[in-house]
């Protein structure tokens, strides 16, 4: 349970961050200035590698208490909400995660044992960076969530796993700003280095962010990010319709700082409303309708007793 509860604390930091990055990518830019150069190189890519991989995991706790066959019908629910997102914000991930979990997800789930899934998730990912990165990484990180999920790795190996992808994403950071820095001067060309550094320290920087966040976790920090992430789909459902909407005022800034200053009212606001809807129901909205959907009925929500309200989680077989 206290991993469960840990996994809600990851998603609901990685929900926050994808509120910012989005937001900002989703923002005309005209001249870059030292905001866009900050969110390029310290946030875009960092947030959605951790919510993939959380999906893989999500997938495998789901099917330790489900039939293969609610799966399928989750995962064909979760494609609809995807087009529904579709009609008013053309960035949405929702269909990819849909497809991807039911073309690779469900087949390596008869698959034996961890380690075969996580090198099988590493070769994924090394292909889709080849091929272009962006969504060609996700059946990769689906596929070391579910790896992970199985192997259970120890503790002890957060400390010296988050020095070394730390590490890693500050040195390839620097070398992909020293390239791009370098182009800008006319002192060398586009090299295809740069977007393979860019990509690679954006891998490690998700992960160095995941295992720096499991590390100082603390319960009023897990307080915060728990309600975020219990809620993770109509978070970023609403977020995705505060940009849509926030567009013009957006895109008449040319200093950025309306992106920064949208995401973190919307997410604050969206941290407060979590915390107030979960004292009272099960589910988030739209994770209750994804659920009466998947099992075609109505489901309970609502808490009836104070002993309710006082559970810190829903089963995590269904999260």
């Amino acid at each position: 349970m206290t991993r469960i509860r840990e996994l809600d604390a990851l998603r609901g930091f990685a929900v926050g961050g994808i509120m910012l990055v989005n937001t900002w990518q989703h923002t005309d830019k005209g001249v870059r200035n030292g905001v866009d150069w900050t969110i390029e190189a310290l946030f875009q890519s960092r947030f959605y590698p951790i919510f993939s991989l959380l999906f893989g995991i999500s997938f495998m706790l789901f099917l330790r208490g489900n039939s293969r066959r609610a799966l399928v019908s989750r995962l064909f629910w979760l494609f609809c909400l995807g087009q529904v997102q579709h009609l008013f914000y053309e960035g949405e991930v929702l269909t990819d995660y849909a497809v991807y979990g039911a073309a690779v997800l469900l087949p390596a789930s008869f698959l034996a044992g961890g380690l075969p899934v996580l090198l099988l998730g590493l070769a994924a990912t090394a292909w889709g960076l080849k091929v272009g990165g962006g969504p060609y990484l996700i059946p990769g990180l689906f596929l070391l969530g579910m790896g992970l999920y199985q192997l259970r790795p120890p503790r002890r190996l957060l400390l010296p796993s988050f020095a070394v992808t730390g590490l890693a994403t500050v040195l390839l950071t620097a070398a992909w700003a020293s390239m791009r820095a370098a182009e800008a001067s006319g002192h060398a060309q586009a090299s295809p280095y740069a977007w393979i550094a860019y990509s690679v320290a954006a891998l490690a920087g998700a992960a160095a962010y995941s295992l720096g966040l499991l590390l100082v976790l603390r319960p009023w920090l897990s307080a915060v990010l728990e309600p975020l992430g219990r809620m993770a789909l109509t978070n970023y459902v609403s977020g995705t319709a505060v940009i849509a909407l926030a567009a013009p005022l957006l895109n008449a800034d040319p200093t950025r700082w309306s992106v920064v200053a949208l995401a973190a009212v919307t997410v604050a606001g969206q941290v407060l409303l979590s915390r107030w809807w979960l004292s009272r129901f099960r589910y988030g909205p739209l994770e209750w309708i994804w659920r009466c959907l998947t099992w075609f009925r109505p489901m309970p929500n609502r808490l009836e007793s104070s002993r309710d309200r006082n559970r810190p989680l829903p089963d995590p077989r269904l999260s």
